[in-house]
């Protein structure tokens, strides 16, 4: 008895579910269909711009920290004196 109303309740709140996920808003990812859905926050000309300084910063310390490795060795194996 409990099995006739449990397994069309479990199928309709699956169902309804997948209904309610194909229209929800999306995060981070790729736009949703046209009436639910808005542009990407990583899309955005600002955050593509941050994205671009935040990468040359790291690439510019990662620069600077290899030359500093290397001024150390060079010192340490021929010290000036």
């Amino acid at each position: 008895m409990f099995d006739r109303l449990y397994l069309p309740a479990l199928a309709l709140a699956a169902i309804a579910a997948v209904a309610f996920a194909s229209i929800w808003p999306q995060g981070l990812g790729d736009r949703s269909p046209a009436p639910f859905g808005y542009m990407p926050i990583q899309r955005t000309p600002a955050m593509q711009a941050a994205m671009q300084r935040e990468a040359l910063a790291a690439q510019r310390r990662g620069n600077q920290q290899k030359a500093a490795v290397r001024d150390m060795q060079t010192q340490a194996l021929a010290p000036s004196q």
